[in-house]
């Protein structure tokens, strides 16, 4: 079956204009940019913009459930592994190697957090699955102590990556992977022996 190529139009427009944002949104605030930004520095017009968005804050939040949708199907893919092993690793590293992958967008969102939710849906996403990880781990597990688990684990994380972002990545992944293993299993593990 031959795929709409109008479909396929829409998308590299979509796609255009979401690049046109990132590279404005390095050199200004995001604030300061506007739809007529966008479009001139996509050489495209207003009228294909408002086609697909209503504003720019639209097509940045577009661009934040692009990334954590594409995060939640390697979430998906490996949770089932985490815990059988009974470690973070099969799905934190596929999630750090996405990051990477998408370390410019990432940073960029990471950086604008007072208009970017990303950082917030980031860690909304790994609390949520999260959640099922540790219930599976260890059960029963009072609802109040997963909570405050979670809550120390999704903020760990996501300034483990952020930290290793404004760094440069000078620390190789695969530290970076222990030392968040050896963090969160360790905090774990200890929070549930006391318990």
């Amino acid at each position: 079956m031959l795929k709409n190529p109008e479909d396929r139009r829409a998308r590299r427009t979509r796609r255009l204009l979401k690049e046109s944002l990132l590279e404005l949104m390095e050199q200004k605030h995001f604030s300061e940019i506007s739809v007529r930004d966008v479009t001139d520095n996509a050489d495209m017009n207003r009228t294909t913009f408002y086609l697909h968005y209503t504003d720019t804050t639209q097509l940045l939040q577009s661009m934040e459930e692009d990334l954590l949708a594409e995060a939640q199907v390697l979430v998906d893919a490996h949770i089932q592994e985490t815990v059988a092993d009974g470690t973070l690793r099969p799905v934190f590293e596929p999630i750090l190697d996405f990051v990477v992958e998408h370390r410019e967008v990432c940073t960029i969102l990471f950086e604008n957090n007072e208009v970017s939710q990303f950082a917030e849906h980031l860690q909304q996403l790994i609390h949520r699955n999260g959640t099922e990880v540790i219930r599976a781990w260890f059960q029963p597990m009072d609802d109040q102590q997963l909570s405050y688990l979670l809550r120390f684990i999704t903020y760990g994380l996501i300034g483990l990556i952020r930290e290793w972002f404004q760094k440069n990545m000078d620390l190789p992944k695969e530290e970076l992977l222990v030392t968040a293993e050896f963090l969160v299993d360790g905090a774990t593990s200890r929070l549930l022996k006391d318990a």
